[in-house]
Formats: structure tokens, C-alpha cells, sequence
């Protein structure tokens, strides 16, 4: 949402933002610092930061610039006919014709004072302007609702016509790709990544070379390459077997490839992007008949495992799980669901996308681009009358304050959050906007946590611990007794040489208790909650790590590689 160049100054829709309770003064501040670095609206900064929603500032910024807002209701089902304004135009002034009435064209806006656009529009109709402030989101959905199909057109013609992509190089692509050494390179590329355990297929084009990667158990490997004279054939095969427009490779593209291999179903997502050399092509693979949904082989700690345990027997409440891209929160929500999937509890999901569908429990696909966003789908799960319902990411703080008021209402409210650790997770929430007494008074717990490779059995070799790491890790803290040993990755054919196979995760449960809920209310840092939840019986992810490195789960430098050490020690 805009508060435009044309607001006069900026300053003073904040100022009045902050008189209404909407903002707090600090929150301002930090907003306009971004302001200046990003150069946009002050509105929009708000929303980007998440301190607002599109909807809290227009309704401020309407009553600001003293122009009616645009309703959902305003917006018309059909094109306003025999207007002569572009369709680019509309698209790049982010406008929407509302109606044509008594020689005036009431128009949505995002920047309903911006005299150059009023001039334009009037020149090119005939009409005077009546201006609306229109939210961005609704404007563009109603944009690819009413001329999605003149735009469609538009583009094909300028793909198939245009200087870059000709028809004939299309054609000669599409033959090319379904050429049989083509089509044996790629099934090759396909079957090896899934013979060595890859959860990802990276393949990128230079300058002179088509390079293929694989990532095992979360590290990438380079594997052989085809010959760089292939690659337009190669990129265009598993673009074609994705169901993606081939002729398009200026713009990102999303699809998804399913096949059965070795016996089993994999669900592939492909993702392309425009790079100097080529189109980079992910393909991340999902094997629905691996993926073993269950708690108890998650690696959690009997303590650790107690606690979840515990939360999930709630009957209300949110439980949130943090970490990077990557550390297996999507696993471990979906082995809660499983657990919480009986026939007495109705589950209702939001995603985006759906990774695995599980029988028994409903799940939306979000798409924000027909407008399905996290916050509008949740809307409507809460009227389904769920006992549970798992929110993909709290992405913005609209997501969150709904997921807030459903957990208030007497729902479980289970989502994933990105922060470093547990204790981020509570400050993460503050900084979105959400009430201190809010969050004290809603989240049961919060689970951080990330992925280590797992040594190999056959081959994995033990060895003393020098007396120098023991003392700097403290590791008689976590066995007081015995002889320590740590483990060293050997590898083997097993493993494929690595010394690792699988993955296993490390931890730390953060269950809210009358010392960190002070400690929120005060707003102390992420730092201050940390040292209550450890004083009230918290492992950290790191502590978790060093557990395993003893138990010959994982090594120690695995555990350095994802975990940050613990500031003084354990207590």
C-alpha cells in the first residue's frame, strides 16, 4: 500500500498513524529509516515490514488524502467497456476502471493524487477523473482477473513473433529435446540423483560448460557433466516434461514433473531462472514412499520428545517451529499432523505448495496470485470448524494475528516461523506487530532446529577426545562419566564414500513458562528469553549437537557447521 510521493510530507501520515494507536513511535522511526534507504512510500514500507496490513493503511490513508477508499465491492465484474487506455498502461500505473457515470471515470488507484495519471486518463477518454484509493493487492488481482486473457494473448504473440524467439527455433528445440540422446541424458541425470539419496538436481549453464549438481543429505556434490553443446536441448527436455513454456526465457518459471523410477513415485518441483548463460534449472525431488512421518525418528531427545509430546496433548494453542530454509520444518509439522490425525479431530491446512498430501487431513494450496493468500484462506478455515489447523509460514503480520485469534478461540495452531533459534522466535513476533499480552498469552512452545548429516554405520571410526576439546566444550557436562569418544567419517561404498548417510536434527524446545512470558512483556532480547528458557531446563541446538557427536550420531564438525555455540557454556 502507497503512501505516495503526493502525500505532503510523509511525515505526517506517520504522525498520524501513531495519534491513532496503529504505530508505535519507535516503530515509525525505524520505519522512515528504511524509507530513506529503500526510497519507497511510507505505506508500503509499513506493510513490507510487516508493522501494518494493506487494509490498516488505507483506511488511515484515505481519510488522510480525503479520498474515498475502493471497496471489494466497488470492483466491477466485467471491463468497463469502450475505454481506450492500454492495457500496460493499467498495469504499470497499477489502475482500475471501476465505472464510466455522468461523464466521469471512477477510477482505483494506488496513487489517487498523482496529477500525470489524471491527465493521461482524461486525454485518452474523454472523461474526468474520480479518483479512489485502491489497495495494490486487489488492484492487481482484478487487472489479471479481467484482462488476464487479453494479456495472455499479448504475450504469446510476442513470443512466437518476436526478435529473440523465433517459431522455427522453437520448433527445432522441441525436436532436439525429443531426440533419444537427449531424452537418455536426462533420464541418466534423474535416476543418479535418486541412487545417490539427492534431495536437489542443480543444473546450471556457463559460458563453456553445463554443470550438474546434487545435494546429499544437505551438501551439494558436482557430479560428471553432459557436453556443453547440449545444453538448449537438455534445458528445453526437462522443461518440456515440467509442462513449462519453452519459448519463454526471460522470466522464472514453476512446474512440476511426476514419474515412477526404481519402484517408486517421485513428485519433482522445477523451478527455472534467466541466467547470463542460459535458464538455471532446481529441481527438488519428493519421495512420497521414504518420507517416514513419525516423532520418534525425528531424533529427538527423550527430553526434548517429552516436551513436544506434551504440547501437542494441548488443546489449544500455537506451536511454532524456526529454522532456515531447509531444516526439515515442513518433516516435522507433518509428522505432528500424523500424530494429531485421528478421527476426532478435524485438520485443516494452508500451504505454499503442498509438499506431501496426507489422507484424512484437508489442505489448501495458497495462491496469492487469484488472491488465495495464507491470511484470506485462514479466513475461511476458522468458519470450518477445525480443532487444528497448521499454517504453512507466518509470512506477514496479518497471517499471525489471525493464527494469534484462532489459538484464543480454542484452536491448535501449528506454522513455522524464520528465525535463528527459539528464543528469536518470541522477538520475531514482537517486531511483526503482534500484542506482548498476545503472545505470552497464546504460543505453548516454540521448536528450533537444524540438520546434520548422519554418520555412517558400517564405516564410521572412533577416536579419544584430546584433553584441550574436552575442557573448551565442557563436555563432561553432557557425560560426567566414562570414556569419551567422538566419531571421524571414514566412508565407504555404503555411503557412497561420503561417511555419511541421512540426516538426523538437532534441537532446543522453548515451553513457555511465568519467568520467559515476563520476559517477553518487558521486551528483553532474544538473548535475556534464551537465558530463562536454559534456567528453566532448555537445551540448546548446539547442546543437543554435542550430545549426538558423543552418542556417534553425527561428528563435531557437523555440529559447528549448522549450530552457533552457546554463549557461557552450558548451565
Amino acid at each position: 500500500m502507497s503512501a505516495t510521493a503526493s502525500e505532503s510530507p510523509p511525515l505526517r501520515f506517520g504522525e498520524r498513524l501513531v495519534r491513532l494507536g496503529k504505530l508505535r513511535q519507535s516503530d515509525l522511526e525505524r520505519a522512515l529509516r528504511a524509507q530513506s534507504e529503500i526510497h519507497q512510500p511510507l505505506g508500503s514500507v509499513l506493510v513490507r515490514l510487516g508493522l501494518l496490513t494493506e487494509q490498516e493503511v488505507a483506511v488511515v490513508l484515505s481519510r488522510h488524502l480525503r479520498v474515498p477508499l475502493a471497496l471489494t465491492r466497488d470492483y466491477p465484474a466485467t471491463p468497463v467497456p469502450e475505454l481506450a487506455i492500454s492495457l500496460n498502461y493499467l498495469r504499470t500505473a497499477e489502475i482500475v476502471p471501476l465505472k464510466a457515470a455522468d461523464g466521469y471515470l471512477h477510477l482505483s488507484m494506488v496513487d489517487p493524487l498523482n496529477p500525470f495519471a489524471h491527465q493521461a486518463i482524461q486525454m485518452a477518454t474523454g472523461k474526468k477523473v474520480r479518483p479512489y484509493l485502491g489497495l495494490p493487492s486487489e488492484i492487481r488481482a482484478t487487472i489479471e482477473s479481467l484482462y488476464g486473457d487479453q494479456a495472455n494473448a499479448v504475450e504469446e504473440e510476442f513470443e512466437i513473433t518476436g526478435d529473440s524467439v523465433q517459431l522455427d527455433d522453437i520448433e527445432h528445440l522441441k525436436d532436439m529435446a525429443s531426440e533419444a540422446p537427449v531424452i537418455r541424458i536426462v533420464n541418466q541425470i534423474m535416476t543418479q540423483a535418486m541412487s545417490m539419496r539427492a534431495s536437489d538436481i542443480h543444473v546450471e549453464p556457463f559460458e563453456n560448460q553445463l554443470k550438474v549438481r546434487y545435494r546429499i543429505d544437505g551438501v551439494i556434490h558436482e557430479v560428471d557433466s553432459p557436453p556443453a553443446q547440449m545444453t538448449p536441448a537438455i534445458l528445453s527436455r526437462i522443461k518440456l516434461m515440467a509442462r513449462l513454456n519453452i519459448a519463454e526465457r526471460r522470466l522464472p518459471q514453476d512446474g512440476r514433473i511426476q514419474l515412477k523410477a526404481q519402484g517408486k513415485e517421485i513428485d519433482m518441483r522445477v523451478s527455472t531462472v534467466p541466467t547470463m548463460h542460459g535458464e538455471s534449472v532446481v529441481m527438488r525431488l519428493l519421495d512420497k514412499n521414504s518420507v517416514n512421518l513419525d516423532l520418534n525418528s525425528l531424533g529427538f531427545s527423550p527430553e526434548n520428545h517429552e516436551r513436544i509430546q506434551h504440547e501437542l496433548a494441548q488443546p489449544h494453542g500455537v506451536i511454532l517451529v524456526t529454522g532456515p530454509t531447509g531444516s526439515g520444518k515442513t518433516t516435522t509439522l507433518y509428522s505432528a499432523l500424523t500424530q494429531l490425525n485421528t478421527p476426532e479431530n478435524k485438520i485443516l491446512t494452508v500451504e505454499d505448495p503442498v509438499e506431501y498430501e496426507l489422507e484424512g487431513i484437508n489442505q489448501i494450496q495458497a495462491n496469492p496470485k487469484i488472491g488465495l493468500t495464507f491470511s484470506d484462506a485462514l479466513r475461511s478455515i476458522v468458519r470450518q470448524d477445525p480443532d487444528v489447523i497448521m499454517i504453512g509460514e507466518m509470512r506477514d503480520v496479518e497471517t499471525a494475528r489471525i493464527a494469534i485469534q484462532s489459538a484464543l478461540t480454542g484452536h491448535l495452531v501449528l506454522s513455522t516461523i524464520h528465525t535463528n533459534d527459539a528464543a528469536s522466535g518470541a522477538t520475531r513476533l514482537l517486531d511483526m506487530g503482534i500484542e506482548d499480552y498476545l503472545i505470552t498469552s497464546t504460543v505453548n512452545c516454540i521448536l528450533a532446529q537444524r540438520l546434520v548429516r548422519r554418520l555412517c554405520p558400517q564405516c564410521r571410526e572412533p577416536h579419544p577426545v584430546l584433553p584441550e576439546i574436552e575442557q573448551e566444550l565442557s563436555l563432561r557436562t553432557y557425560q560426567p562419566e566414562g570414556d569419551m569418544r567422538l566419531w571421524h567419517a571414514k566412508g565407504c561404498h555404503a555411503c557412497g564414500q561420503t561417511g555419511y548417510k541421512g540426516r538426523s536434527a538437532i534441537h532446543e524446545v522453548l515451553v513457555m513458562d511465568d519467568a520467559i512470558r515476563r520476559s517477553i512483556l518487558k521486551h528483553d532480547d532474544a538473548g535475556v528469553i534464551q537465558e530463562h528458557a536454559r534456567a528453566g531446563g532448555m537445551r540448546t541446538m548446539y547442546e543437543d549437537g554435542l550430545l549426538k557427536a558423543l552418542k556417534g550420531v553425527t561428528t563435531l564438525e557437523e555440529v559447528l557447521r549448522v549450530a552457533e555455540e552457546t554463549p557461557n557454556g552450558p548451565v
